[in-house]
């Protein structure tokens, strides 16, 4: 399997377990406990299956810098969490960061 597809199937299972997070209340429930340690699980797995093709800084830097803003995006729609001109600016930082890391080993920089 292509070693970028992994790594989007590992940043859409960590999104949900973090996302459940939330909704476990310190894992004093059963079920959003569940799909934390799930999520979470094969967030790792399928960032390990990635490694086999993509760089570590490069794995890494897309995983939690994709999961980092996809979460703040979830928080703001999902769960109604504050949205400003500064947190857009930091998603933003974000991925322009992850972007430029991209580049600069794809161009050998």
């Amino acid at each position: 399997m292509n070693g970028w597809l992994l790594l989007m199937i590992a940043i859409v299972s960590e999104v949900i377990g973090s996302t459940a997070l939330k909704a476990s209340q310190g894992f004093s429930k059963l079920l959003p406990s569940l799909v934390v340690v799930l999520g979470y699980g094969l967030a790792f797995y399928f960032l390990s299956l990635s490694l086999k093709t993509i760089p570590l800084n490069i794995a890494y830097a897309v995983w939690s810098g994709l999961g980092t803003a996809l979460i703040a995006l979830l928080g703001w729609w999902v769960l109604k969490e504050p949205m400003n001109g500064a947190i857009a600016l930091g998603i933003l930082l974000i991925i322009a960061g992850v972007v430029v890391l991209n580049l600069a080993s794809r161009l050998h920089l």
